[in-house]
């Protein structure tokens, strides 16, 4: 074999005088942190050592084109559509790969060679690529898709499937599988196993023969997914979507003896307009209403009131466990307690650490609680039989399908939500409808529960169950005004999207219980057991962070101290749902969760707990109080038994 190709690197390929003036190059920059040149189509610039050509590209505004590259997930230069001519060297490079160093390198982005090597790699993917867009999910929002226009593919050079190669799996509730559609880009591959570290899917095989499966080829229904859905915001074609109900909403709302409601959750009306053309970060809260009142709907009705209702239920439930911790000296008392709004979060402590789910708060979510409260205090308030209710649950989240099929999600002697829409399917519902929906007039929510405070509002963004609850803890413990402890009632330590944090609040003076929760707290009459006490909290989003939390836990590291953890199992929090429109990236997080901050702050009423309709419900229906027997019949989870089994 000849020297040539004996070696393997760049370094080793370039000739000696080039090794030499790179390495006194180095030497001088002292290579990492330091800023080193590019030309990328005559562009000249100076970026940090390490760069890679598609980070220095985007700064000088040259597009390349990429399919497995995504701005949340590690780099993998699989796909190969984002290579370019580098030169001095013979083969071309995967721009999203490559590093800047020293010596000076020279791109060029759109050579012949490059332009006919992305051309051939589209062709042989399309080759393996089954299916006619117009019938795809993902039509006019794929990244397949748009490659073939931008590169004028007028037919199928290699051929083109006219069966499908592999079954479609539907077993789920919450993502449907179409492997004929994958492009072996291993996003959600990279999603499953670095982003979430779940690890359902994985890629096997070598080649031609590379395949995308879960453990023994198995239905995602029989194997650990959590149903989070982060894999459908990160593929770039229609490979994976989620489980669809619109066709059977449909057909309940043209049929004249149902009464169909829906119940919208915060998230997605800070994110909806994207799939009408709206920048990131632009809140349809009152036109959204409009929308959904055109397409038929009963009523509508705002998911918030439920989530002032879970802080009332949850609060106390931890206070109540502190209680017996501190004033009854129960041992057995599991703290620190976990939030359970977040149903892939819950699904995925079920599958890992079964043994904490004691740690559970046993609140249901809000999308539960206010389906059950539909075919309840709903029905009867107004005199619909509940057999006739629809209820659908608008959210962000594709693991609330699974969630409103849980066998002890029916508490109400029916099904408790029939119907988990995500955002993405909504849009669909609207536009079919012929509706336009960032032009239509504002209107308000429906009656009876027609307003909800700011702090269920916030539940949308990571920390924002956290700072809800400590809005309404820190006043009804205390005594003190949060917003005089907290300027603007923003508690900015919990929020942001670092991955955990963690917060401490001393506990200094204390005040009689209220009303409102003598009937829990039967034994004490005032908050004096808390006093003196710091409460510790944390909040983690995305599972990969709440694995690190756990572990800590099972070490009896300092998160085990905690009486109060908030878990969401999507990035971000609720507002990076797996439901929620495509393209997602931290960039269009930030500004969902700036959009959501700014609609709280626009409200008068922006705490749980001074909702009037929460205290109307209490005194009306749930007359012993949070966490009274009625509450616990209805907005808690009692989990169901099959055989030996929980379930």
């Amino acid at each position: 074999m000849s020297d040539k190709h004996s070696k393997a690197t760049t370094e080793e390929r370039a000739p000696l005088s080039q090794r030499k003036f790179r390495i006194k190059e180095l030497e001088d920059t002292e290579a990492i942190g330091a800023m080193v040149k590019i030309t990328i189509d005559g562009n000249e610039i100076r970026v940090p050592y390490g760069t890679t050509i598609l980070e220095a590209a985007k700064k000088l505004n040259i597009h390349i084109p990429t399919l497995c590259y995504h701005e949340d997930l590690c780099v993998a230069g699989i796909c190969r559509i984002c290579v370019v001519e580098i030169e001095g060297q013979r083969l071309l490079q995967a721009a999203c790969t490559y590093p800047v160093t020293p010596p000076h390198i020279k791109v060029k982005t759109y050579s012949p060679r490059v332009r006919k090597a992305r051309r051939h790699i589209l062709d042989l993917m399309l080759r393996h690529h089954y299916g006619e867009c117009y019938s795809c999910v993902r039509n006019k929002n794929c990244e397949l898709q748009t490659l073939a226009d931008e590169y004028g593919v007028d037919f199928y050079r290699f051929g083109h499937l006219d069966k499908p190669e592999k079954p479609m799996d539907r077993s789920s509730y919450s993502v449907v599988r179409d492997m004929t559609k994958c492009i072996l880009c291993r996003r959600c591959v990279r999603t499953c196993i670095d982003l979430q570290e779940v690890g359902v899917l994985e890629a096997i095989n070598r080649g031609p023969h590379t395949n995308v499966v879960t453990f023994m080829d198995m239905p995602l229904s029989d194997v650990i997914c959590i149903n989070c859905g982060q894999c459908i915001n990160r593929c770039p074609v229609g490979a994976l979507h989620a489980n669809d109900p619109s066709d059977d909403i449909w057909a309940s709302i043209d049929d004249p003896k149902k009464h169909v409601i829906i119940q919208t959750a915060p998230s997605p009306r800070a994110a909806i307009g994207e799939c009408f053309g709206l920048p990131p970060g632009t809140s349809v809260t009152k036109q959204l209403n409009t929308a959904i009142r055109r397409c038929g709907f009963s009523k509508v009705f705002d998911t918030n009131f439920a989530a002032d209702l879970t802080i009332m239920e949850e609060a106390t439930e931890l206070l109540l466990r502190l209680k017996k911790a501190l004033v009854d000296g129960d041992k057995n008392v599991k703290l620190p307690q976990f939030t359970s709004c977040s149903p892939g979060w819950v699904k995925y402590l079920e599958h890992f650490y079964p043994e904490f789910t004691g740690h559970l708060s046993s609140c249901k979510s809000p999308q539960q609680m206010f389906g059950a409260l539909i075919k309840t205090w709903y029905a009867e308030k107004v005199g619909i039989n509940p057999e006739d209710i629809v209820s659908v649950a608008l959210m962000p989240c594709s693991a609330k399908k699974f969630e409103c099929n849980r066998p002890e999600m029916r508490s109400s002697g029916l099904k408790d939500v029939d119907y988990g829409l995500t955002s993405r399917e909504l849009a669909q519902m609207i536009k079919e409808a012929g509706i336009d929906l960032p032009n239509l007039p504002p209107s308000d929510f429906d009656d009876p529960v027609g307003e909800a405070s700011g702090a269920g509002l916030i539940f949308g963004v990571s920390g924002g169950v956290m700072e809800a609850a400590l809005r309404s803890a820190v006043e009804i413990v205390t005594g003190i005004k949060t917003e005089d402890i907290f300027k603007d009632l923003e508690i900015t330590p919990v929020r942001g999207f670092e991955g955990i944090k963690y917060y401490e609040i001393p506990v200094t003076r204390t005040v009689p219980v209220p009303d409102i929760l003598k009937n829990a707290l039967k034994d004490v009459e005032t908050f004096d057991f808390l006093k003196g006490t710091i409460l510790k909290v944390a909040v983690a989003h995305g599972t990969a962070n709440a694995h690190k939390v756990m572990e800590n836990i099972k070490t009896g590291g300092k998160f085990s101290e905690c009486h109060f953890i908030e878990f969401m199992a999507c990035p971000g929090g609720c507002l990076g749902g797996g439901g929620q429109p495509i393209p997602t990236s931290p960039e269009i997080r930030a500004a969902r969760a700036k959009a959501i901050y700014d609609e709280d702050k626009s409200l008068s009423l922006r705490k749980s707990h001074e909702n009037p309709h929460i205290t109307d419900i209490y005194k009306e229906f749930l007359k012993e109080g949070p966490c009274g027997h009625l509450s616990h019949k209805l907005l808690h989870t009692h989990y169901v038994k099959r055989g030996n089994k929980i379930v």
